[in-house]
C-alpha cells in the first residue's frame, strides 16, 4: 500500500515549528482508488517531540494511515457537528467492492470477502466507484495529526460530546478543513430517498467514475447523497 519512500522536508502552518522533519513522501492508496495519490507522512520516532521543543507540549507518534470522513465549512478552522464524522481505522479501498460485482455481493447476503457487511440502507462509494464499508461513528475524542497530502500538517482535536451530544472540533496553527482534506480521495454516503429498496448501487452510473480530485461525487437514482471530505490521519499522541 505504500511505495518506496524518499526523504524530503515540508513547512507546517506554524513558521516557528521545526518539527515533522525529516518528512517522507509516500504513495498511499485508498484501495485502487488512490493508487496515484501523494501522501505526506511524518517520520516521528516513539517518544520524540513532534510539535514543539517544549516538554510541556504533547508528543506524537507516527501510525499506519487512517482516514476521517469529515463534514464542515472547508474554510473553517474549528466548528461543531463532529459527532457526524466517521473514522476508517483501516484503508477501506482494498476492502471495497467494484460496482460491477454488486450482483455477486447480493448473492452472499452482503458479506464481503473482507468480512464486512454491506448495508443497503446506508452505503458508501469512493472516487473510482468502489463500494466501501461504513466508517466507525463517531470519531473517538482525542488529538490526531492530519494532512491532506499536500503541504499542510495540523493537529485536529475532537472534543468529547457535550450534554446535548454535540461534538466540537478544531485544527491548530490556523489550518483550515480544506488544507487537510485529501482532494484525490472522494467519498459519499448514500441512503434511500423513498424508503427501503429505493437506493441501490445497481443504479449507479459506472461511467461517472473516476471522479476528478476535489470533484463532487455523482448522484444515484433513488438515493440521498452526502459528500464527505477525507482527512489522512498520520499520528496520534504518545500514551504515557
Amino acid at each position: 500500500m505504500v511505495s518506496k519512500l524518499r526523504m524530503f522536508t515540508v513547512q507546517t502552518h506554524s513558521p516557528q515549528s521545526k518539527v515533522w522533519k525529516p518528512m517522507r513522501k509516500a504513495r498511499h492508496l485508498i484501495g485502487r482508488a488512490c493508487l496515484a495519490m501523494v501522501l505526506l507522512v511524518a517520520m516521528v520516532a516513539m517518544g520524540q517531540s513532534a510539535l514543539a521543543a517544549s516538554g510541556t507540549k504533547p508528543k506524537y507518534q507516527r501510525i499506519p494511515t487512517q482516514f476521517i470522513a469529515a463534514l464542515g465549512d472547508p474554510g473553517a478552522t474549528s466548528g461543531s457537528g463532529a459527532q457526524s464524522w466517521g473514522l476508517w481505522p483501516l484503508d477501506p479501498g482494498p476492502r471495497g467492492i467494484k460496482l460491477d460485482k454488486y450482483d455477486k455481493l447480493k448473492s452472499t447476503g452482503g458479506m464481503t470477502p473482507a468480512r464486512w457487511q454491506f448495508d443497503s440502507t446506508d452505503w458508501w462509494l469512493e472516487e473510482h466507484g468502489l463500494i466501501m464499508e461504513q466508517p466507525v461513528f463517531p470519531v473517538p475524542p482525542r488529538k490526531y495529526v492530519v494532512t491532506g497530502g499536500r503541504d499542510a500538517i495540523a493537529v485536529l482535536t475532537i472534543h468529547p460530546a457535550d450534554k446535548n451530544g454535540n461534538t466540537r472540533w478544531e485544527l491548530d496553527s490556523g489550518a483550515t478543513l480544506y488544507d487537510v482534506t485529501h482532494l484525490g480521495c472522494r467519498s459519499a454516503r448514500y441512503i434511500p430517498a423513498k424508503g427501503q429498496g429505493s437506493c441501490s448501487p445497481a443504479h449507479a452510473q459506472q461511467t461517472a467514475f473516476p471522479v476528478a480530485p476535489g470533484g463532487v461525487m455523482p448522484p444515484v437514482e433513488g438515493c440521498k447523497k452526502q459528500d464527505y471530505a477525507v482527512l489522512l490521519v498520520i499520528g496520534v499522541p504518545v500514551e504515557n
